[in-house]
């Protein structure tokens, strides 16, 4: 019998579509897992010219439970000690902007996986929530950093002290989603929301994104100062672009 392809690519119309597929435990993250998501990372960050944006996405009713805790038990490991969080730090990091797109669970690993993403379309099933105490386990894959910059210090800690959920709609209130549809309607507005994307200059999308990750790192004097000495300026496309425009 075949193993399973715990993480499955669709690639069309310039957007690169990376399945968790582990929908009999809720997609949890296993390091087999990361190892293949890892794996797509390295390989569409290389295809910058075919590739203009990533949606990651959860195969059956949750996008994932999170960290697979009958792998900890079992002394399953990943290829190095922070092997899952710099798998994390290349999504943050890829050329290319990526959506999390988001039903049912969204817990603690996951929850950091998504954060990883610039972008974030929740359904109305979404269950956002940090377990980490109730397992009396810390954070090292970026929750204590990211989830504060996504949410703010206040709403950070209250989510991680207490562990509790919180929903798509309120995902949306907080600042840690773009979006919240309806459960039929959520493959439609990721993919929306990418075409709206790839359909801007790609060299454009990753001076963005590259500006702004860099940003983040810095005070804003420090900031604004990176921006004028980094920005590549004016893409390949620009011309074509603008000559378009005054044609229509």
């Amino acid at each position: 019998m075949a193993e399973q392809t715990l993480v499955t690519r669709e690639s069309r119309e310039g957007v690169a579509i990376l399945s968790l597929n582990r929908p009999q435990a809720l997609n949890a993250l296993s390091p087999a897992m990361f190892v293949e998501l890892r794996a797509h990372l390295e390989q569409i960050a290389t295809e910058i010219d075919s590739i203009g944006c990533v949606i990651l996405r959860g195969e059956g009713e949750s996008f994932s439970a999170g960290n697979d805790l009958k792998a900890i038990q079992s002394g399953e490991l990943a290829p190095s000690q922070h092997f899952q969080a710099e798998t994390l730090d290349a999504i943050e990091q890829l050329p290319q902007p990526v959506i999390a797109s988001v039903q049912g669970h969204c817990y603690t690993g996951s929850l950091e996986l998504a954060l990883s993403c610039d972008l974030l379309v929740a359904s109305e099933s979404a269950k956002f929530s940090d377990t980490h105490g109730k397992w009396a386990l810390t954070p090292t894959w970026g929750m204590s950093q990211r989830l504060p910059r996504r949410i703010g210090v206040l709403r950070a800690k209250e989510m991680m002290l207490t562990g509790r959920v919180v929903s798509g709609a309120e995902s949306v209130a907080i600042g840690l989603a773009n979006y919240c549809v309806a459960e039929d309607q959520l493959v439609t507005r990721s993919w929306q929301l990418a075409q709206d994307i790839v359909k801007n200059s790609w060299f454009t999308l990753r001076a963005d994104k590259a500006l702004i990750l860099a940003g983040q790192q810095k005070h804003l004097t420090e900031g604004l100062l990176h921006e004028r000495e980094n920005s590549p300026g004016r893409g390949p496309d620009s011309g074509d672009r603008m000559a378009a425009f005054s044609k229509s």
